[in-house]
């Protein structure tokens, strides 16, 4: 059963039953809650919501964008990904409102990052925002010469790469309980475009039982697995006979602006692939997904969007309507004329959705490692080096094999998709 898209649809009607009218600073307005909490286990599949489709290839793109270090949206308008296109344009506007200036339209603006490496330069460069947290956390600042028009430019002397350190953390310390990567960085918030939404994650590890290891083993080895190997093996046998990980690793993130239709979706998906990362990287098993949600809220021009996801029950009608469709060996006569048959007969003789948005099974996420760096010096050969594998997020063919090749999706079945307007 798909858990996740039932919470997650609760997680809405929450909103629209008990949310309090809210202002905020796009002027929209919302409805609002506030401390509510996703919890997913992973082994249950890959949290992508399956109650209306989602873009994958921008979930996958923005997540490495953060990896990269990268803080210029030209990265995700060359791969497609608009998610950050409407805060660039917003701070061009704002920086470029004098009368004689010549005005663009978001759409020009997006083609001239696209076309114009100097502008997307200058305008495509959102702050300090998650990549330059994640990967480059600064801690003194110099102030250089003037050689522009702009007095006090500021260069960064020391920085800290958080993943390279939560890496390295999990390799030596598992059991640290300061596995923890920051994006809230309150020097330089104002600096930012637009301060970090979900501005912390935290990973926990834990030692799998023997009879975990083993299932694990058999889903690894399949035919060649022999459970009468191991009555009353131990660890270190299971090492020598059917190498497979020894602990399970776990994700929290916190997110204190939750945008629930448009944006936490995508979030959930993105913390998921992280921690699918992490965990191949470091050879562990991806165990739960939990998210920590502070004012979490529905824009008011997307409440009719959210009941539509939510969805209704369908009528007796519609499911028979439904069960001829999909079974050839239907028989109008199994429910009576009239019809006088409950939504449970229909469930025992012809099983069909109950609900207009009955969530599908969740997909299945797999990552090829194939061509990651080894502690050997060879692709494929021995263990993964997690720390190469930190340091070449920040190389291009990297990230590109990552996208185009390397992370795939299957068995990913979804309702339509929901438009729904995007507020900056």
């Amino acid at each position: 059963m798909n858990k996740l898209d039932k919470d997650y649809q609760a997680l809405l009607q929450d909103i629209l039953d008990n949310g309090h009218q809210k202002g905020d600073r796009t002027g929209t307005g919302t409805l609002s809650v506030f401390g509510r909490q996703i919890r997913h286990k992973m082994k249950d599949g890959f949290p992508l919501l399956t109650t209306k489709k989602m873009y994958w290839k921008g979930i996958v793109t923005e997540l490495l964008w953060f990896l990269r270090g990268d803080t210029n949206i030209k990265y995700l308008v060359d791969n497609d990904c608009h998610i950050w296109d409407g805060d660039a344009y917003k701070n061009w506007v704002l920086k470029n409102s004098e009368p004689d200036q010549y005005w663009l339209t978001q759409e020009e603006f997006i083609n001239k990052i696209k076309t114009d490496d100097e502008f997307a330069k200058k305008w495509g460069e959102l702050g300090p925002v998650y990549g330059k947290q994640w990967r480059n956390w600064h801690t003194k600042w110099d102030i250089v010469e003037d050689k522009s028009k702009e007095a006090g430019v500021r260069r960064i002397e020391n920085g800290i790469d958080q993943i390279q350190n939560l890496i390295r953390d999990l390799k030596t310390n598992p059991d640290s309980r300061r596995l923890m990567v920051n994006a809230w960085n309150v020097g330089e918030l104002d600096a930012m475009v637009l301060p970090p939404c979900h501005y912390g994650f935290q990973v926990y590890t834990r030692e799998l039982s023997v009879e975990e290891r083993l299932d694990l083993a058999s889903k690894t080895y399949g035919k060649l697995f022999e459970p009468f190997d191991f009555h009353g093996v131990d660890h270190k046998e299971i090492d020598e006979l059917y190498p497979v990980p020894r602990r399970a690793i776990s994700l929290m993130w916190n997110q204190r602006s939750v945008d629930t239709f448009l944006g936490l979706p995508f979030n959930i998906a993105s913390y998921g692939l992280l921690l699918e990362i992490i965990a191949k990287a470091v050879n562990m098993v991806p165990d739960e997904l939990i998210g920590n949600l502070g004012d979490v809220h529905l824009y008011s021009n997307h409440i009719e969007q959210a009941k539509e996801q939510i969805g209704r029950e369908l009528t007796i009608e519609e499911r028979i309507d439904l069960a001829s469709k999909k079974y050839d060996n239907f028989d109008i006569m199994d429910f009576g004329i009239p019809f006088t048959c409950t939504h449970d007969d229909i469930d025992e003789m012809y099983p069909v959705e109950r609900r207009t948005r009955e969530p599908y099974p969740l997909p299945q996420l797999n990552i090829n490692t194939e061509f990651w760096p080894t502690e050997s010096g060879e692709c494929g050969i021995g263990p993964i080096d997690a720390m190469a594998v930190a340091e070449g997020f920040k190389n291009d063919n990297f990230c590109r094999c990552l996208l185009e090749e390397d992370i795939q999706l299957s068995n990913y079945q979804s309702h339509p998709a929901i438009k729904a307007p995007l507020s900056n």
